[in-house]
């Protein structure tokens, strides 16, 4: 890394802050969804001929959790994400592109299926992409830059 001779870009501090927003966003929605999928195996109906109901409201309920679990561990490795931009570790640039490739890809499945609220994660995604590739963003993080 060769901070030293080069101070972090102001980009690469938003990036680190919009890690930081998503993984609060992830962990509290994962809290949320995990405590709420405890709660629905208890909803079931009084029918004693419901047992298909009970099944279905407790494997959703489990599905919750395990979802919910997920974005709990999403949102830490968001954290650890925004703590290596900030730093200029090289592991955080590579990460930060291969996670800003598959939004953008997913972005892509998402407007061909119609979503065309998508456009807008495919710009950014771009954005990161092309930003994160500028030299000076790419000395920072000791990423060797071509000069063409």
């Amino acid at each position: 890394m060769s901070t030293a001779t080069t101070s972090r870009p102001t980009g690469v501090t938003i990036i680190a802050a919009l890690n930081v927003i998503s993984g609060i966003v992830m962990i509290l929605g994962g809290i949320g969804l995990a405590a709420a999928s405890t709660i629905l195996p208890t909803m079931t109906t009084i029918d004693p001929n419901a047992g298909g109901q009970m099944a279905l409201a407790g494997l959703l309920g489990g599905a919750g959790i395990a979802i919910g679990g997920i974005l709990i561990i999403l949102g830490i490795i968001s954290f650890i994400v925004a703590w290596g931009l900030l730093k200029g570790k090289p592991w955080a640039w590579t990460v930060t592109i291969i996670l800003s490739i598959i939004s953008a890809v997913m972005g892509a499945i998402s407007l061909a299926g119609g979503n065309f609220g998508s456009i807008v994660n495919i710009i950014i995604a771009g954005v990161i992409i092309y930003y994160l590739y500028r030299p000076h963003v790419k000395a920072y993080f000791g990423k060797q830059v071509h000069v063409i």
